[in-house]
């Protein structure tokens, strides 16, 4: 800037964290949010208790990681911290911690412990109370007397970890009767929701999947249960071959790895409950299409991205994408890490796996649904022969469709259907084709 008359402007700390109060978090998300640090921190237990205690109920979100020295804490603390993320890491933009906390609450404390050997333990504060009465950046200490930071220090006494607390819960709770018992029953609500979230969203932790140790969370005592989307504990679960695509990100080029699943349908699952639980939040129809993992995190779940419409007939149908943080930039994921964008080139690569997928789906659907019409096949006592050259060419009409999707003539496929059913319906029976 030689030669030029420059000024330090500095945004407003009461607005400007007032306007970060409303990123995007619902409560679940922001908690998943902080374990992502926990997770980062190496830790293979969080314990998050939400607690109602009128105006003064308050959440814990504790670990056993590697923990923060007071240097290390302030920094953490910062908006933007100034930190470098290795590959791999769960963070992104040094804000998850202070957005997702603050979005929540207005209080928010964090005690670290770091050392293994020595029982010193460090605890910050930010205070929107005083941020917004001094228009200052200023992180506090919360002192010795404050009831939940002692208990923090308490919990911290056995190893390294960190607790975040989070108090004054005005997003949380009304600000008429806290203390009611419409407040105690949202944060059960909010307890129960929370568990859901995070056996969805950190499943592969809480399953030990890769090289990263096996997370064990719990919520208010209870151990959260994975919810792998892909049912791949089922036998009668089919997976579609593996694809590995190179995507292009500024500077870089990353692998993307896709993955297919085609579910099985009501009655070839293990259990009816499982096939309930399995259904997901959404529900079977809207919780078919793509699952977006970053560094085996979930970010994004559901619907197939502009490829495709949901269908009832595809409800089965789910497939992973997979990327680590070198291709952030590629997919322009949010502060909160709930959604991203799929690349245009990539979902050019993908949509003739994903449509192929879909068939499949489809085709299986359509087997279930008939045989729920009729106990019996209808070529029940014909020749052996004969049952056999039936099912190869309801095996040869699915070949089809696979074929014309792979050298991507659908539209055409499309068009010959609909003439064979208006021309020729004995072929698409026999093609197994029928609606």
């Amino acid at each position: 800037m030689s030669g030029r008359a420059w000024f330090d402007v500095s945004p407003s700390a009461a607005r400007l964290t007032g306007s970060l109060r409303d990123i995007g978090y619902d409560f679940a998300s922001a908690v998943a949010d902080v374990v992502d640090n926990s997770v980062a921190a190496g830790a293979t237990r969080v314990e998050i208790l939400i607690e109602h205690d009128g105006a003064d109920s308050r959440v814990f979100i504790a670990d056993d990681g590697a923990g923060m020295n007071s240097s290390a804490l302030l920094e953490a603390l910062r908006f933007g911290t100034r930190r470098q993320y290795r590959r791999g890491d769960l963070g992104r933009y040094g804000l998850g911690l202070k957005t997702a906390s603050l979005s929540q609450c207005r209080v928010l404390s964090v005690v670290s412990r770091s050392s293994k050997s020595t029982v010193r333990t460090c605890a910050r504060s930010l205070d929107l109370d005083l941020i917004d009465e001094w228009d200052q950046w200023v992180i506090v200490d919360p002192g010795t007397r404050e009831p939940a930071v002692q208990r923090a220090r308490q919990w911290l006494a056995e190893g390294t970890g960190t607790v975040v607390i989070w108090q004054v819960l005005d997003r949380v709770l009304p600000e008429k009767r806290p203390e009611g018992g419409w407040a105690r029953r949202r944060l059960d609500t909010l307890a129960e929701k929370t568990a859901d979230h995070l056996g969805m969203v950190f499943h592969r932790f809480i399953d030990g999947a890769g090289d990263r140790p096996q997370v064990v969370i719990t919520v208010n005592g209870q151990k959260v249960r994975a919810w792998d989307p892909f049912a791949q504990d089922e036998t009668s679960t089919i997976e579609l071959p593996l694809q590995r695509l190179e995507v292009e990100s500024p500077g870089s080029t990353g692998v993307v790895t896709l993955r297919r699943f085609v579910l099985p349908a009501r009655d070839r699952f293990s259990s009816p409950a499982e096939f309930e639980r399995l259904s997901g939040p959404l529900n079977w129809n809207r919780q078919q299409g793509l699952y977006v993992y970053r560094a085996n995190r979930l970010v994004q779940w559901g619907g197939w991205a502009g490829i495709r419409g949901i269908d009832e007939h595809t409800k089965l149908a789910r497939a992973s994408v997979e990327f680590d943080t070198d291709l952030d930039t590629a997919f322009n994921i949010n502060v909160a890490k709930m959604r991203v964008t799929l690349p245009a080139q990539l979902r050019q690569l993908i949509e003739p796996a994903v449509n192929e997928l879909c068939v499949a789906a489809d085709d299986a659907y359509r087997k279930t649904a008939g045989f729920a019409k009729s106990a019996l096949p209808e070529d029940l006592g014909h020749p052996p022969e004969v049952r056999a050259a039936t099912q190869a060419a309801a095996t040869a009409g699915l070949a089809l469709r696979m074929a014309a999707m792979q050298v991507d003539e659908w539209a055409a496929w499309e068009r010959i259907e609909a003439l064979l059913r208006k021309e020729s319906p004995e072929v698409v029976r026999l093609l197994g084709l029928t609606e």
